[in-house]
């Protein structure tokens, strides 16, 4: 099982007083959900470390934001989340290293895991319970299955289940090359002619994150309005292009007479 030496050697900022805390419930919840051979412990670890910042951040950043007062009834989204009391959106904000957010997930997860989340939603947040959450979802969305296939592939595959998308992934990548080269997680054997291994469909365990990204991209973004009478220079550089120069007027320098030109004499 992993090491506190191998966990900071995998999350170089992780100060050692935090990894000594988090590394007992990290190897229980990992032991529990069967993510102990080292390809599953590499993908894992490589996820949470990027998920969570290095351990640093264990629950939502709360402003509200915006889109964190979605969160709050009425609305689609605090429906979605199962938020149906005011205040539900900030008492029922993501946590964990692999965050779950709302009411219905909280209720979710904690009967899953025997422990009542609604009563006292802080616990998702407390490393003997946050590690547990992140592992019962990479178990419950086949993560296990993928992490032991140990290819560039399957790792995107684990990334894009978790994130809805590839956000994150070059920073994700780092954190699982190096997590191989500490766990000592050797390359696959090449396959030689032959369809590839099949691989299951994804299983539907969502954890709110989900309706927040869909609703996120259901919000059309802001148009930002347009300076009022913008001088045609500035019009020029949003679209990309220079301004030609206004031409100058030529301003014509009257031509001093010539000191050996005659006058005409006055008449007499």
């Amino acid at each position: 099982m992993v090491t506190s030496d191998q966990l900071r050697a995998i999350m170089p900022h992780l100060a050692a007083a935090k990894a000594e805390v988090c590394l007992p419930c990290l190897v229980a919840a990992m032991n529990e959900f069967a993510i102990a051979s080292p390809p599953r412990m590499a993908a894992f670890l490589a996820q949470i470390a990027h998920e969570s910042g290095e351990l640093r951040f264990m629950q939502e950043l709360w402003g509200p934001t915006p889109a964190q007062r979605r969160y709050e009834p009425a609305s689609p989204l605090a429906t979605t989340l199962g938020n149906t009391e005011p205040g539900d959106g900030a008492k029922f904000k993501g946590r964990g290293p692999i965050q779950i957010t709302g009411r219905a997930n909280y209720q979710r997860f904690g009967n899953l895991l025997g422990i009542d989340l609604v009563a006292d939603p802080a616990r998702a947040a407390l490393p003997d319970v946050a590690f547990r959450i992140a592992a019962l979802f990479w178990s419950k969305k086949g993560l296990n299955e993928l992490a032991d296939e140990a290819t560039p592939d399957a790792f995107r595959e684990i990334t894009r289940r978790i994130n809805g998308g590839f956000n994150g992934l070059a920073d994700r990548e780092q954190f699982y090359a190096v997590a191989r080269t500490v766990l000592d997680v050797t390359a696959p054997p090449v396959a030689r002619g032959g369809p590839p291994r099949p691989r299951g469909s994804e299983p539907e365990f969502l954890r709110g994150y989900e309706a927040i990204l869909r609703e996120a991209q259901r919000r059309p973004a802001r148009k930002q309005k347009p300076a009022a009478r913008a001088p045609k220079r500035a019009a020029a550089a949003r679209k990309g292009r220079r301004a030609a120069p206004k031409p100058r007027k030529r301003v014509l320098a009257k031509r001093p007479a010539s000191p050996t030109r005659r006058r005409k004499r006055p008449k007499r």
